[in-house]
């Protein structure tokens, strides 16, 4: 029997993959390195970090740049390997357990539709030596369009998973199949309505709404009709309302980020559900917003056992996503005492 790990399960680490000067990336290379070395300190405070780099030299720099701001960089694990973006969420593996036994799926990508190039970013989890065996899937799927409460339920929003460019001969009733068995999903929780402007994804569910626990979801909230996002946003605070009083679900709403754009007039996927649960702590995107507070507050309130931590992340947004973007978590027993890395840094 499969089962799908939630995010709050207990954790080895967080793969991240670094930016550097051959990614979109280079034009706010420094800005977008800061808010990866604000992340990278967080997690290494509370567990391991598994960073993708370009090559050894790009490996030295990254533990450079760790090293100057004081973080734990014995928990440090650099591993060179090819990628063409550094979305990790969606092309990093999704950790299952199969009767009890730890395994991770490598399900496939396709560049969010085929928008983007994606070959490099597709072999990335095959390219590390696990210990625990990876499990190749041909369905097309991104990590960042599903969310669970660890009991079998699924969220996840139709405009994505069945989105014609991702798995165009497959039924919906297909798709819930395939996840059913690959992930024990028993329950479906579809959201129809629901966006972001300047969101690639085609309405990733972790820029919308995330479970907090089993019976906790956060949401995006949009209070403002004069918003673009309102109707939209309103119809799918509608679904969450039946989904709560169907299940007994507790909604936690948060709120929507002043509208922010980038030099040419495109409005930026600013979202506070896009926040990472790692051990101890909750990692939450501000954007230096008059709403950030607010935010703050919600999750604190949602995760009254964690830290939360607010983490700048406005140079992430202009590249059309935010921090549960750029991140995967990876959990406790993935390496066990296994040295899988070419670098100087193995799973210790």
């Amino acid at each position: 029997m499969s089962h799908l790990l939630p995010e709050w399960h207990p954790q080895w680490g967080v793969l991240l993959a670094w930016p550097h000067a051959g990614t979109d990336w280079a034009h706010i290379l420094d800005d977008a390195e800061a808010t990866y070395r604000s992340i990278a300190e967080a997690v290494l405070a509370r567990e391991h970090l598994l960073v993708l780099c370009r090559d050894a030299d790009h490996g030295a720099h990254i533990r450079q740049q760790l090293e100057a701001i004081g973080a734990r960089t014995d928990r440090l694990h650099l591993h060179p390997l090819p990628y063409n973006d550094t979305w990790a969420r969606d092309f990093g593996p999704i950790a299952i357990t199969d009767n009890g036994q730890l395994q991770l799926l490598d399900f496939s990508f396709n560049g969010w539709g085929g928008k983007f190039p994606a070959a490099d970013d597709n072999a990335v989890s095959a390219g590390i030596d696990w210990a625990v065996p990876l499990i190749t899937d041909t369905l097309v799927l991104e990590g960042g369009s599903i969310d669970t409460d660890g009991a079998g339920r699924l969220l996840t929003t139709s405009h994505c998973l069945l989105n014609q460019n991702r798995n165009p001969s497959m039924t919906q009733a297909e798709i819930e199949a395939h996840l059913a068995e690959r992930l024990g999903v028993h329950e479906f929780l579809w959201l129809t309505q629901g966006h972001l402007e300047g969101d690639d994804t085609d309405a990733h569910v972790d820029t919308l709404a995330r479970f907090c626990g089993p019976q906790t979801i956060a949401y995006v909230q949009c209070d403002d009709p004069d918003d673009s996002h309102f109707a939209a946003l309103q119809g799918m605070q509608a679904e969450l309302q039946a989904i709560s009083q169907a299940h007994g679900i507790d909604l936690v709403p948060l709120p929507m980020a002043p509208a922010q754009h980038d030099k040419h007039g495109h409005r930026l996927p600013a979202t506070y559900a896009n926040f990472l649960i790692i051990n101890g702590a909750v990692l939450v995107p501000t954007y230096a917003s008059s709403t950030d507070a607010l935010a703050l507050e919600r999750l604190r309130g949602a995760f009254p056992e964690h830290e939360v931590i607010g983490i700048d992340c406005r140079s992430l947004i202009i590249q059309h996503g935010s921090l549960h973007c750029v991140t995967m978590q990876l959990p406790d027993g993935i390496f066990a005492a296994r040295q899988p890395f070419t670098t100087d840094q193995g799973a210790r």
